[in-house]
């Protein structure tokens, strides 16, 4: 706990200097506060507006944990496939790459055209986002098992089965564990970018997303602010959790997780 404490010192101290030098330009260059707002202007902001934030947060937290965890099942499973065969890998995975090259916002307007507005369609602009990061980390650690165990293995008569679930999925879960960080903090990105497109058009009822839309309509810049502070915090809970699940998972058999513990 006292080194979690003292590691956290050098981001808070840049925190503080980041924020004393956002006030000290707002004051010195006479910043209107449409343009950019103070601290004090935001601090303010999330005080008389906690609610609607806790609401708005709310809302985008259930959408983006749906498509993040609708990522995983799918993401692992298609690893899987890839994993049995070098034929599945080169034919298929190639057209994975649709879902990272192709522009979310380009997809989005289909989605919603398919499932409608709501939740559904904002899960599968978050699922689409988050899929990839957990199909190639996933796929990558399955397949490159050191070609020694992969001998010692059939020399022992094991079967395709007792392989994969005994050798390539312990192997794999460091990778699949890189990719689920990643996917963690897109996965806020594409909650919200669903709902710029297929959330509730309803005041009171939409998330981060539509809140930004609304706030910045409205010129409420402070307020947009801290939307976006809200966003950044849902973010982080998501790549914590993540992380915390890896040292769990990790701790005691693998060496990134140990050396942590060591540092």
């Amino acid at each position: 706990m006292k080194r979690a404490i003292l590691n956290l010192r050098w981001p808070l101290a840049v925190f503080v200097v980041v924020i004393l030098a956002w006030h000290g330009a707002c004051i010195a260059f006479k910043i209107p506060a449409y343009i950019l707002p103070p601290p004090s202007a935001v601090a303010a902001a999330v005080a008389e507006r906690h609610q609607n934030l806790i609401h708005a947060f709310q809302i985008t937290a259930v959408e983006a944990a749906g498509g993040f965890l609708l990522s995983i099942l799918g993401g692992i499973s298609i690893a899987l496939l890839f994993a049995q065969s070098p034929i599945i890998r080169r034919s298929l995975y190639p057209y994975t790459l649709v879902l990272q090259t192709v522009p979310i916002v380009a997809i989005a307007p289909l989605i919603l055209m398919w499932f409608g507005s709501g939740v559904r369609s904002v899960m599968g602009v978050a699922f689409i986002i988050c899929l990839f990061p957990i199909i190639a980390n996933t796929t990558q650690g399955l397949v490159s098992v050191p070609r020694n165990l992969m001998d010692l293995f059939r020399m022992s008569n094991a079967s395709r089965a007792q392989t994969l679930m005994r050798l390539q999925l312990p192997h794999a879960v460091p990778a699949l564990f890189v990719g689920l960080r990643i996917s963690s903090g897109i996965s806020v990105i594409g909650a919200i970018t669903g709902e710029l497109f297929a959330s509730s058009n309803a005041v009171g009822q939409g998330g981060l997303g539509y809140s930004i839309v609304y706030a910045n309509s409205q010129l409420q810049t402070d307020y947009l602010f801290a939307l976006v502070l809200t966003a950044s915090v849902l973010g982080f809970m998501f790549f914590f959790l993540v992380v915390g699940l890896e040292w769990w998972f990790l701790h005691h058999w693998h060496e990134s997780a140990m050396k942590a513990d060591a540092e």
